[in-house]
């Protein structure tokens, strides 16, 4: 299968190609135009330039033909999205709309019937108050730039998918975590503050809102899903991943400190606090493993471990 990731030089991305490359696909990854990161990229992958908000980048990246696309490039930060909620939307909404539309109509030329795999996000669920795992029945509520550009999204490429009949299946992965994330993200940000006050004798750690509950998942367990969906999702289809299991982020920064043997105690900065938090973000995967046999196969304290490890690399 010849498969294009887009955002091949992300967190997810630079997993996903290494693991289609292992099994065997025909695999290009798109990077942002002239960027360095297409040098770090297998040298099975070919670099395809990219820039979602060019209509020309996207009909070249889109030339070649491909039996799918998972759709990865995106402005993934919340902070980034808060900061330019215009600059979200045309990246994550109307980029998408762009890409999905590019792949429908080249369907003829190219002589292929291409799976567009989404990539949108568990925020799109909202803040609903109620302490249970979100299931794709649920109706979303963002509360969050970054979450209503990627809900943008996901009604740019199922219109689409109505209208033409591409091909598209969108993924709400929950929140995940691994080696390789950088600290723009709740768990590398607090191995950096963790250390760095460890490192100086500091008592306290800056930190936003613990109280929120939250489902974290290994990034290698999101790549499976992906690879599984790859192969069996149904067209038209939302699927969650999702370990089912919530804990709290007071209760990360702990295991952190003690994974880290760090005496420190948590200090509330109000700098750090979102005020649109989610207090309960938890979800259930059981549609993606009924139809992929998909399931999260590593623990919450792995993904720490592996966080903390590079961090010190």
């Amino acid at each position: 299968m010849k498969v294009l990731v887009t955002g091949a030089d992300g967190f997810v991305g630079a997993r996903l190609v290494r693991r289609l490359v292992d099994e065997g696909y025909r695999v290009s990854g798109s990077v942002r135009p002239g960027a360095a990161a297409a040098r770090a990229l297998p040298e099975a992958v070919m670099a395809v330039p990219l820039e979602l908000t060019d209509p020309a980048s996207v009909q070249r990246a889109l030339e070649p033909g491909y039996e799918a696309v998972v759709h990865l490039a995106a402005v993934s930060s919340g902070a980034d999205a808060r900061r330019d909620p215009g600059e979200a939307w045309a990246v994550n909404a109307a980029g998408t709309a762009r890409l999905a539309d590019t792949l429908a109509t080249g369907r003829e030329r190219t002589a292929t019937d291409p799976l567009l795999l989404v990539a949108s996000t568990a925020e799109v669920y909202g803040d609903t108050g109620v302490a249970r795992p979100r299931t794709e029945t649920d109706p979303p509520a963002p509360c969050s730039p970054y979450a209503a550009s990627k809900w943008g999204a996901e009604i740019a490429a199922l219109e689409v998918h109505r209208r033409e009949g591409l091909r598209v299946a969108v993924t709400r992965a929950f929140p995940h975590t691994g080696a390789g994330q950088d600290d723009r993200f709740v768990v590398p940000a607090f191995v950096r503050r963790i250390r760095l006050a460890r490192g100086v004798g500091a008592p306290v750690v800056e930190v936003g809102n613990l109280e929120p509950v939250r489902d974290f998942v290994h990034v290698d367990d999101v790549v499976d899903a992906y690879m599984r969906l790859l192969a069996r999702a149904r067209p038209g289809e939302v699927y969650n991943i999702a370990s089912g299991t919530g804990v709290s982020i007071r209760d990360v920064f702990v295991r952190l400190a003690t994974l880290l043997d760090a005496r420190v105690m948590p200090e509330t900065d109000a700098r750090l606090v979102r005020r649109s938090d989610i207090r309960h973000l938890v979800g259930d995967a059981t549609k993606l493993r009924e139809a992929t046999g998909w399931t999260p196969r590593r623990a919450l304290d792995e993904a720490l471990r592996e966080v903390i490890g590079a961090e010190a690399d």
